[in-house]
C-alpha cells in the first residue's frame, strides 16, 4: 500500500450498489433481464436470452487485454451467441432502455445518508467518481441514479461498459479512473461495501474504506480495508476531510 493520509485525499471512488444506493439488487437484476428479454421474444426464446445476457455480463468480469470496450465486448458476445447483427441488437436494447428502465425504479432508492456524503464531497471541492462495476450502460446507471434521487450531483466521472476496458476487481479499472482524473492514488479513496470487488483497490495502492452497512464479505478479507464503518461513520469521516483544490 502506498503511504495513505487523509490530508492528501483530493478524490473518492465510490461504489454505487449497497453503498449509496440501498437496492434490492437480485430482483433488479431479475427484472432487467426479464425486460430485455422481452424486447427480442420475436427473435430469440426468453430463456435462451437471458441466459446469453447473464453469461456474456460475467464474462467482462474477467481480465481481458484492453483492446475493446466493455460494451463492445459484451455486444460481440451476445450478438454473435444469438445470431444478431450488432445493429439490430443495439437499437433494441436503446429501446428498453428507454421505456423499460421505470419499471424498476421501485426496487432503488438511497440510503438516507447518501445525499450528506456526497454534498460534503463536493462542497470540499474533491473529485468524486462513481466507481461501479462496468458491466451496465450508462442509461441503467442514470436511471438508478434518478430513482434514489442522487442524479443532481457533478460527478467527476461515472464509470459505464460504455467507458470503461476492465472491471472490478482488476486493478486496471483501478489504473484507469486514475488517470482520468489526473491523481495519484496516495490522494484517492475508494469506498464500497463488498470485498471482493471494492477491497482489490488497494492493488492499485489506493486506500479503502468497507461500508458495512450492507456488507458482502465473499472473501473473509475485512481486515484488509484501510477504514470500516456504517454510512454514519462515512459521513463523518468525509466530513473531517481537508479541502480539495478548486479546478
Amino acid at each position: 500500500m502506498t503511504f495513505f493520509s487523509i490530508e492528501n485525499i483530493r478524490g473518492i471512488l465510490f461504489d454505487l450498489d449497497g453503498t449509496l444506493l440501498d437496492i434490492e439488487m437480485e430482483d433488479y437484476i431479475n427484472g432487467y433481464v426479464e425486460g430485455l428479454a422481452g424486447c427480442f421474444e420475436d427473435l430469440i426464446d426468453r430463456m435462451v436470452f437471458a441466459e446469453v445476457v447473464i453469461s456474456s455480463a460475467y464474462a467482462l468480469l474477467s481480465s481481458r487485454d484492453g483492446e475493446q470496450t466493455n460494451e463492445q465486448y459484451f455486444l460481440s458476445m451476445v450478438a454473435s451467441q444469438l445470431g444478431i447483427g450488432k445493429h439490430q441488437l443495439r437499437q433494441r436494447l436503446q429501446r428498453f432502455y428507454k421505456n423499460g428502465l421505470s419499471a424498476l425504479s421501485h426496487l432503488v432508492k438511497p440510503f438516507p445518508q447518501s445525499r450528506a456524503i456526497l454534498r460534503s464531497c463536493f462542497a470540499k471541492h474533491l473529485k468524486v467518481a462513481l466507481a461501479t462495476n462496468p458491466v451496465f450502460p450508462r442509461p441503467v446507471i442514470e436511471a438508478r441514479l434518478r430513482s434514489a434521487g442522487l442524479d443532481d450531483f457533478p460527478y467527476h466521472l461515472i464509470s459505464s461498459y460504455e467507458n470503461s476496458r476492465h472491471c472490478k476487481p482488476n486493478p486496471q479499472f483501478f489504473h484507469d479512473i486514475l488517470a482520468r482524473l489526473n491523481l495519484e492514488p496516495q490522494q484517492v479513496l475508494m469506498v464500497g461495501n463488498d470485498t471482493r470487488y471494492d477491497l482489490p483497490a488497494r492493488h492499485a495502492g489506493i486506500a479503502t474504506f468497507l461500508v458495512d452497512t450492507c456488507l458482502i464479505d465473499h472473501d473473509k478479507i475485512i481486515r484488509k480495508a484501510t477504514y470500516r464503518g456504517n454510512h454514519d461513520d462515512l459521513l463523518k469521516f468525509v466530513r473531517r476531510l481537508p479541502e480539495g483544490r478548486k479546478d
